[in-house]
């Protein structure tokens, strides 16, 4: 596993500091994406459940990243992966996806996959560089227009 990485749990008092994490790190998207970010309503409390039903890992002590991680029926879905700026260029997002490959193969995934925001074209640059790929584009409720798309990993087999 990735030196310093850890997998959290629902009691874990660093919850509220990933939760501090996730806010400022999504912050820049506010007023440039629409609909707003499901960060703005995220809690601690949903952190912990997120802990209980699929996995949150991190890296760094304070913490400097962080990312969700849930089981889909074909793959292993990576959700508010998280970044600190000032760490950023040093490799951490790409820790965060080496570790959701080890989880994904010792789940028995052979599939990553995320979604980001039409909008945020860096983003889908940085996650095709790490091997993703855009295989669909959605909609939010309410939109008639794409609103994120999603991107995928094959890994292992």
């Amino acid at each position: 596993m990735i030196k310093g990485a850890r997998q959290r749990q629902a009691d874990d008092p660093v919850l509220a500091d990933m939760l501090a994490l996730i806010q400022k790190s999504f912050a820049y998207m506010d007023g440039r994406i629409d609909p707003p970010s499901s960060m703005l309503a995220l809690t601690i409390a949903d952190i912990a459940r997120q802990c209980e039903s699929g996995e949150v890992w991190s890296i760094g002590a304070p913490v400097k990243a962080c990312v969700f991680l849930t089981r889909k029926p074909d793959c292993l879905y990576l959700g508010k992966l998280a970044v600190a700026s000032e760490a950023r260029g040093q490799g951490l997002g790409a820790q965060l996806v080496e570790i959701a490959t080890q989880r994904a193969l010792a789940l028995g995934y052979h599939t990553l996959e995320l979604q980001t925001r039409i909008e945020l074209i860096k983003n889908h640059r940085i996650f095709a560089a790490l091997g993703f790929t855009k295989t669909a584009e959605t909609a939010h409720p309410g939109y008639d227009r794409v609103t994120s798309i999603t991107m995928r990993k094959s890994i292992g087999a």
